[in-house]
Parts: structure tokens; C-alpha cells; sequence
């Protein structure tokens, strides 16, 4: 599996270099994230230890367990999944950002936490750019709206956008996607409200990651490529009818 890993990492990392030098963008501009969902702690660990740092997990469950196995190496952390209100505390013990920030409840009662913390936190706004039932995130057309609503809580500082991408075959109806994220992203950014640094765009994974980086993005989300097949679909993770209550 070790191998695998050191293979799968340079492969990805090959693909991220190709895709900025076609399109005429520097490759520190583009970030790796790890996404480890249901990754064991011993290859997580071997995997920051060939020099990654960046970690994203879906599950507070698995965000608690594996950070504890893995905090030894101090890695960058982020919330990717979707986050329910009485999750909160448990996500801030660990995540550095919360990339699923797709609704003005959840982040009030964010920032309330973070005031009684006495903490502040970076997020990126989740966008459902797709328009899929099965996907959360804000819909595109209220995003800018939501985005001036957090902008107003003084613990929360918006970084960036983040979006699932539409899982399709036809790359056109992917960069679809992208664009629309880009454009919401270039829309708030000309508003220049206060709190909002809207510098970064996650999106992309292992199938689309071209096509993102040609659209923008910033940070590749990518797990399976990297540490193999996982036992559930990528729809466990991303459909609220399998949301763990």
C-alpha cells in the first residue's frame, strides 16, 4: 500500500504541474488536499510524511479519531463535509477551516461558538453549482446574499468558495460547474466587503481536476487516486438522506 501511495501522490501531482502549464498558471497556485474519508490513521500518516500537509475529512466521527492518531505531524486541516449544528464544538477542537459553510443558521451558531471560545475561524462558502438534490450548498443564485449575511460575523472570515462538481462523463457539463463558481467568486470579490478574502476555490477531484484548474481552482480535493477504492460510494458522503444524525 506504501508504494501505492508514493506512486498515486506523484501522479496526481504530475497531472496538477501538466494541467497549470497548460494553462499558463504557476503550480503553487493549486493545493492538494487529501481527502481521507475512511482512510486509515497509518496511511494518512504516511502519506504526510512524503511531504503533504493539507487534510480534509466529511466526518466529525472521523475527523476526532483520525486527528488525534495524526497530530504529531500538524497538519492543515479542513471540515469538507456537511456540517450540522451540534457538530460544531467537536469541529473546531480540529479544523483550521470549515469548507461547507452553505447556510446563514449554521454560521451564526458558528460564530456564537467562536465567541465563547474566543476563537476565529477561515471558511469557504459551499456552493451547489450543480443544482443536484443530492448535493448541499447554497444555490448559485443566493450564494452572494449569504456570503454579505457571514461576511457580518466578526469570528468568521471568508477565505473562498467550494463546490462539488456535477459527476458526469461530459467535461463540458463539469467546467459548467466551475465557471459558475468562478463567477460568483469574481461578483463578491468586486463588492469588497469587509471579512471577505475570497483568494481560494476548492474544487476538483481526481476525475475533473484539469478541467478545475483550467476554470481557477486552488484546491484539489482527491482520496480515492490516492489511497484506493473505498467500501462506500462518493454518494455516502454527499447525500443528505445518508447524513449520520
Amino acid at each position: 500500500m506504501s508504494l501505492h501511495i508514493i506512486e498515486n501522490l506523484k501522479t496526481i501531482h504530475d497531472r496538477i504541474s501538466l494541467a497549470c502549464e497548460k494553462s499558463n498558471r504557476d503550480p503553487k497556485e493549486v493545493r492538494l488536499l487529501l481527502a481521507t474519508k475512511t482512510v486509515d490513521s497509518e496511511n494518512i500518516l504516511f502519506a504526510l510524511k512524503q511531504g503533504e500537509n493539507l487534510i480534509g475529512e466529511n466526518k466529525v466521527q472521523e475527523l476526532t479519531e483520525k486527528c488525534t492518531a495524526i497530530q504529531s505531524m500538524n497538519p492543515e486541516v479542513h471540515f469538507i463535509g456537511h456540517l450540522q449544528t451540534n457538530k460544531i464544538k467537536e469541529v473546531l477542537k480540529w479544523a483550521s477551516c470549515i469548507e461547507s459553510v452553505d447556510r446563514l443558521d449554521l454560521a451564526e451558531r458558528l460564530n456564537q461558538r467562536l465567541i465563547f471560545e474566543k476563537k476565529e475561524i477561515d471558511v469557504y462558502i459551499q456552493v451547489n453549482t450543480s443544482y443536484e438534490e443530492s448535493k448541499f450548498g447554497v444555490a448559485p443564485e443566493d450564494a452572494i446574499e449569504l456570503i454579505k449575511n457571514v461576511a457580518e460575523l466578526k469570528n468568521i472570515h471568508i477565505k473562498g468558495l467550494m463546490t462539488i462538481g456535477l459527476f458526469s462523463a461530459e467535461p463540458e457539463k463539469v467546467r459548467k460547474c466551475f465557471k459558475l463558481l468562478k463567477s460568483i467568486q469574481e461578483e463578491a470579490a468586486a463588492l469588497n466587503l469587509p471579512n471577505v478574502d475570497l483568494k481560494e476555490l476548492s474544487m476538483g477531484m481526481s476525475g475533473d481536476l484539469e478541467i478545475a484548474i483550467e476554470e481557477g481552482a486552488t484546491i484539489i480535493r482527491v482520496g480515492t487516486a490516492i489511497f484506493g477504492q473505498r467500501i462506500y460510494p462518493d454518494s455516502f458522503y454527499w447525500n443528505e438522506e445518508k447524513e449520520v444524525k
